[in-house]
């Protein structure tokens, strides 16, 4: 199979998509990402329905300066235009679009400077393309988030034939570029699953919206100003339904007394501590937790009860378009027998492979060569020096993980049926604290950043500059 034709039409049955054509990119860029750009062929082939969203309340950016500085303006105002920003400089370029580095042109007062970053869609050319659709999904998905790994949409408009979403801008550049930066080019085993763990509760989300990502990979995991990730770029997403479930797993008689002990509610050690209440000292001062807080004796536990799972994943969801990075395409995205969400858990096992070994699993010659090995080679692992027998058994977990989200067989696949439950309680996630996360140090918190910002810095703009009208360029570059 080749995926260096230009056009080939598909019938396509997704939930809100069409199929149009398909379209083979030399690259894909991450956008928000400040000057680190990855180099790795994309196949795109739909294009989505409109359905717009206004922004919503974001309870997470409660207290934050962007956030409250877009509501001021926005209450004065009515509304936010274009007119009301200062574009810098342009960050990167994407398939649908540019985005540039901008503040608002009027600080507010008594809050500090803020700068932001604006995708800027010509609306007429994607038309043209046609794939104005995935614009259109893209923007009504980035109005559906609140979630801390995932982009924060404060406003949204239109100018002239373009279309301009104004997002929170990443100092830290994406994961691709930052692995290239560390020791042999891969992270260590702590690091990988830091972002792996934040990624898994950003898809998870994703999930229970019904929204089926379909585009993971280093390039679009931008890292914040604190070192905590962003997933970025969603005009590869596709919507559908999803019923959330509440399951209750029936535990073996026999192993009841031997796992009953498990199933009774307590702290979960951290990657890193970060408070000490998070870590059961002694066996006597968890005994006491349990009976301050009215844990039921082993005796008396219903097992039935005990270990509710909510499953909201949306397994009966099937696309049959042919789109994501080469290197990340899920076997039966390949194959054109329909997909659902488990391809999002193949992305995962290939990102989470990439971030240690320092390339993809599958990665072949060419394109071409890469898909038939997706569709027929056996997964493998490279070898890596170990320093201790506790870094041995941490490998051994990683790959035991790795080789079940990346079953050819999506019915088979990790997560396919529970989704991030199951992949939660993999022994390679063992000690996370998944409510406490955003309290966990990074691994790298960006270091240039006083740098970054002062690159953005201009003179400040006279009250006639500021006063004067923005002129909107007759023409955005980024063909």
């Amino acid at each position: 199979m080749t995926t260096t034709t230009t056009t080939t039409s598909r019938d396509e049955s997704d939930y809100d998509s069409s199929c149009s054509s398909t379209t083979v990119l030399d690259s894909r860029h991450s956008w928000i990402s400040d000057f680190s750009f990855g180099s790795r062929s994309s196949i795109s082939v739909c294009s989505y329905s409109d359905n717009s969203l206004s922004c919503a309340q974001k309870p997470h950016k409660a207290n934050q300066a962007a956030w409250e500085a877009m509501k001021r303006l926005r209450g004065e105002n009515g509304q936010v235009g274009l007119d009301h920003f200062q574009l810098l400089r342009r960050l990167g370029s994407g398939d649908i679009g540019n985005v540039y580095l901008c503040r608002l042109r009027n600080p507010v007062v008594g809050l500090p400077e803020c700068l932001y970053a604006m995708k800027v869609v010509d609306r007429e050319a994607l038309a043209f393309r046609k794939k104005l659709q995935r614009a259109e999904m893209e923007k009504e998905i980035l109005g559906m988030l609140d979630h801390p790994f995932l982009p924060t949409l404060y406003a949204d408009f239109e100018a002239s034939h373009y279309s301009c979403l104004v997002m929170e801008f990443c100092p830290g550049g994406d994961l691709y570029a930052l692995r290239q930066r560390q020791p042999g080019k891969r992270f260590s085993i702590s690091s990988a699953r830091f972002y792996a763990a934040e990624i898994l509760l950003a898809l998870e989300y994703l999930h229970m919206l019904g929204i089926v990502y379909r585009d993971l990979k280093p390039e679009n995991v931008l890292v914040r100003e604190d070192g905590h990730i962003m997933l970025s770029d969603f005009d590869l997403s596709f919507k559908c339904d999803v019923v959330p479930k509440l399951l209750r797993t029936k535990p073996n008689p026999e192993a009841t007394h031997k796992n009953v002990k498990s199933l009774i509610p307590s702290c979960a050690t951290p990657i890193q501590p970060v408070l000490s209440c998070f870590l059961a000292s002694t066996k006597n001062s968890k005994k006491k937790k349990e009976v301050s807080s009215g844990a039921v004796a082993p005796a008396e536990v219903d097992l039935q009860e005990v270990d509710p799972e909510l499953v909201a994943e949306p397994i009966n969801a099937r696309s049959k378009s042919f789109v994501g990075t080469h290197e990340y395409l899920a076997p039966e995205v390949i194959s054109g027998s329909g997909h659902g969400s488990a391809v999002d858990w193949w992305t995962l096992g290939v990102f989470l492979y990439e971030l240690l070994y320092g390339r993809t699993p599958f990665k072949g010659e060419n394109n071409e060569k890469t898909l038939v090995n997706i569709i027929k080679q056996p997964l493998t692992f490279p070898r890596i020096g170990v320093s201790s027998s506790r870094e041995l058994e941490e490998i051994m977990k990683v790959q035991d993980l790795i080789s079940k989200l990346l079953v050819k067989n999506p019915k088979k696949r990790i997560g396919s049926l529970k989704g991030s439950v199951e992949i939660k309680r993999h022994e390679f996630f063992k000690g996370v604290n998944w409510a406490l996360i955003r309290s966990v140090k990074p691994p790298e918190v960006p270091r240039d950043l006083h740098k970054i910002k002062s690159k953005a810095s201009l003179p400040k703009l006279s009250r006639k500059e500021r006063e004067a009208t923005y002129q909107l360029p007759h023409h955005f570059d980024y063909f």
